[in-house]
């Protein structure tokens, strides 16, 4: 919405305005001055602090000489006004935009594929190569801490020097407590790296469930060939894994392959508003309408299950490609709003075989409409734990 702001006909036009949230832009009468951008939650009350009457010895901003014009778009939540915000301001000022958000990057796991013996290492950048990203987790220290408890129940290496394999090499503490293969010191065949490498990409694919169930199985087998000794230490091992991986954030994935849908109130009455996630960036917002009209001048409509409307609305929605650097800003937007410890909005990650959770989406609908509070479940509980994890870390605890 656009508005022609006159300081004469001021009270005309803070009441076209709505006191409701908006991402707001005045302009200036001088095309080359620099306009101002902001988001708010009411917008009739921040227009007339802003362009109402200047009072007397105060030191409250007043542009009531300076704007022209005004622009606004209404938000229905907190997190659409922060996303409409990033949107406008890296499209009005694209050398500044970041300070002025002060966007910090989400950390992700990265795995070195490139690499001629890949390796795992935390990083808040993506870069151009075969490299293979997880995340995003809540801080450095989270990320680190997670990779370092997952790759102890595998053998390659955390060094990070370029290697030369060298038999006369001495090795580092990991392969001396069988903890690597030792690459450096041809300790392995490429071939059995390799298949090191792969069972570790599996494992971050999954998020966790392909060792759970190769160990699960190889305890079982060792059960029923009467090897108890081993039976047992495969059961300690795996009482061990469960942790790690139950405690994994819901939204840590591949990053090419975290795909969702975020459901958000709606600025419009009888709506809600989605962004589809997907290779870890959002959508344009979504307008969802729950109640659709039965009746037509062509006669009674086929009725259709919110299921179906749902990817109907889904699929009519615009598609486009993202850069690196808009994914990662789209990732520290998310991740800003998913470890907060009350937030509004609930996130659906898709499923292994890509599909999204309908019923359950539905039912988030529902809640999110109502604003009822998402019932508690495990990916809580995890968030809840890298959360303290994180304030441990910057605190010295950890």
């Amino acid at each position: 919405m656009q508005l022609e702001f006159r300081p004469e006909r001021d009270a005309d036009i803070f009441a076209a305005v709505p006191a409701a949230p908006a991402v707001f832009l005045l302009r200036g009468s001088d095309p080359q001055s620099e306009p101002y951008v902001s988001k708010t939650a009411n917008l009739r009350r921040r227009l007339i602090r802003l362009l109402g009457p200047t009072e007397e010895r105060t030191r409250k901003l007043n542009l009531r000489d300076r704007v022209a014009s005004i622009e606004y778009a209404p938000t229905g939540s907190d997190f659409e006004s922060s996303f409409v915000l990033y949107q406008t301001l890296r499209e009005v000022f694209p050398k500044t935009y970041q300070d002025r958000l002060r966007l910090r990057p989400a950390p992700l796991a990265r795995f070195r594929l490139e690499n001629r013996y890949p390796r795992v290492s935390i990083t808040t950048h993506l870069g151009s190569g075969k490299s293979v990203y997880y995340g995003p987790f809540l801080s450095r220290a989270a990320a680190e801490k997670f990779a370092t408890d997952a790759l102890d129940f595998f053998k390659i290496r955390r060094c990070v020097e370029e290697l030369n394999p060298d038999p006369a090499f001495p090795g580092c503490v990991y392969s001396e407590m069988k903890m690597c293969l030792g690459p450096c010191f041809k300790g392995c065949t490429d071939e059995q790296y390799a298949a090191e490498v792969a069972r570790v990409g599996n494992f971050f694919d999954s998020r966790g469930r392909s060792l759970i169930r190769e160990i699960s199985a190889a305890r079982d087998k060792a059960s029923t060939d009467l090897e108890f000794e081993t039976a047992a230490a495969l059961h300690a091992q795996l009482d061990k894994l469960k942790p790690v991986v139950a405690q994994l954030p819901e939204i840590v994935h591949r990053l090419d392959r975290l795909a969702g849908l975020m459901i958000q109130p709606s600025s419009q009455p009888d709506a809600v508003t989605f962004f589809r996630l997907q290779a870890g960036c959002l959508s344009d917002p979504i307008r969802f309408i729950l109640k659709v009209e039965t009746e037509s001048a062509l006669g009674p409509r086929k009725p259709h299950s919110m299921e179906s409307r749902i990817a109907e609305a889904l699929a009519a929605a615009p598609t486009s490609s993202r850069s690196r650097q808009e994914t990662m800003e789209h990732m520290a937007i998310l991740k800003r709003w998913y470890y907060r410890s009350s937030k509004v909005g609930e996130v659906f990650f898709a499923e292994e075989n890509g599909e999204l959770p309908m019923r359950r989406i539905v039912r988030g609908i529902s809640r999110v409409f109502r604003g009822e509070k998402p019932a508690a479940d495990l990916s809580e509980t995890a968030r809840d734990y890298w959360i303290n994890r994180g304030r441990e870390a910057e605190l010295g605890k950890d």
